[in-house]
């Protein structure tokens, strides 16, 4: 299919326009952060993985945030949000009930019994059933912020967390402007830096429009994720994705992944979650949708991504049309001085 522009939209086949004759299906990365418990073992994997230097013990004051962004030494950014807000269908259940003098919630008493079901404690084997406060099993008391209340616990603190990479743009900004080849886009659909052809121009840094690719302090080269291309290319996933426990983070056919996510979302909203959205899905927005997109549950700003990212290059034809009017006026105007000034009887 021919392409009607390659600089922006949607390009339904990114490695055929990159010179792939014949190449697999495009593959990327769906994230749904609303199963993400923020443990970061996508970020050890992939340092374990692409040999990603250590670029952060300490946390930042931010949560329990301790990379803060993505750069040359994190391909991988757990990004931990804090809300004050009420956190409707995502409410713990215990935080709902109330609370005996030691600060626990009294379950046995706030949940019917069930119909025939044995008494607690194993009184059906002849045994005592065991004591329902744990201050008769001898167990410390203690009390939480807000027991003293007496009313109903319920937490006002909604976390949100995701996990942030490269987004392997449609139309990559970085990829358009490196003069010397360091970029390129595989087979995949994916984008890749060569760091041994990379010269620390840094062009690429300032074109990205997500802020992601940047230069290592000690060479000055630029780094970022590969999406693993040593490991896609022998049929495995990448680290990231294999080593997150809850499937938050999904690899395989960008296609089938973007399918999925549309019925993630409807689900969600099925379930009353109305302002859960897809990031980076769309083949028509600014970059011509991502290869690594997220379902978000507030909006982007919240998780420090871009509300209406566009690829530089996207404006390039206006630009070049108005330098070109620019430069043919300014030609006009001086044909016109010059022969103002060479005609006889013209008043000087």
């Amino acid at each position: 299919m021919t392409e009607r522009n390659r600089l922006s939209g949607p390009m339904h086949d990114v490695a055929g326009d990159a010179g792939y004759a014949e190449h697999p299906a495009r593959v990327g990365f769906f994230t749904d952060t609303s199963v993400c418990i923020g443990c970061k073992a996508c970020e050890v994997a992939c340092k374990e993985w692409n040999a990603v230097p250590e670029d952060g013990l300490d946390l930042l004051g931010m949560s329990m945030d301790n990379t803060g962004m993505l750069g040359a030494d994190s391909w991988r950014h757990v990004a931990f949000i804090e809300q004050e807000r009420g956190i409707g269908h995502q409410e713990p259940a215990l935080d709902l009930l109330p609370t005996g003098p030691s600060g626990l919630p009294q379950t046995s008493h706030a949940v019917e019994p069930r119909l025939g079901a044995a008494p607690r404690g194993g009184s059906e084997l002849g045994t005592s059933p065991l004591p329902h406060d744990p201050e008769e099993l001898g167990m410390p008391s203690f009390s939480r912020p807000g027991d003293a209340t007496g009313a109903e616990v319920r937490s006002s603190v909604r976390w949100l967390m995701a996990s942030d990479v490269c987004k392997h743009c449609t139309h990559a900004g970085c990829l358009d402007v490196c003069p010397t080849g360091s970029l390129f886009r595989t087979e995949f659909g994916t984008v890749v830096v060569q760091q041994d052809i990379c010269n620390g121009c840094g062009y690429c840094v300032s074109a990205c429009p997500y802020g992601v690719i940047d230069r290592r302090e000690d060479d000055g080269r630029a780094q970022k994720c590969t999406l693993c291309y040593d490991r896609i290319g022998d049929g495995l996933e990448p680290a990231c994705a294999k080593a997150c426990p809850t499937n938050s983070i999904q690899f395989g056919d960008l296609d089938e992944l973007r399918e999925r996510a549309d019925r993630r979302l409807e689900q969600l909203h099925g379930l009353g979650v109305e302002e859960a959205r897809l990031y980076g899905r769309d083949p028509d927005d600014g970059v011509g949708g991502d290869g690594a997109f997220f379902l978000l549950l507030d909006e982007p700003e919240v998780y420090g991504l871009p509300p209406d990212p566009v690829v530089p290059t996207r404006d390039a034809p206006a630009m070049w049309r108005a330098a070109g009017a620019a430069a043919v006026a300014f030609a006009v105007a001086g044909v016109g001085a010059f022969l103002g000034a060479a005609l006889p009887g013209v008043r000087r």
